[in-house]
């Protein structure tokens, strides 16, 4: 993952990201990527549910 930090607590399942960073250009080169957990990821604490999640801004 880039730039995603989560936590559950609980039920509560929380979502950090720096909106400051970028990792650079998209695969089609039309958005900056300012995070992304790189395709779908288990959520650490509750793995039957899933998260897919990008950030982006445009070029």
């Amino acid at each position: 993952m880039k730039n995603v930090e989560m936590t559950l607590e609980g039920n509560m399942l929380t979502i950090k990201v720096d909106i400051t960073k970028e990792f650079g250009l998209s695969s089609s080169g039309k958005t900056i990527i300012i995070a992304s957990t790189e395709g779908n990821q288990s959520v650490s604490g509750a793995e039957q549910v899933k998260i897919g999640l990008n950030v982006y801004k445009k070029k």
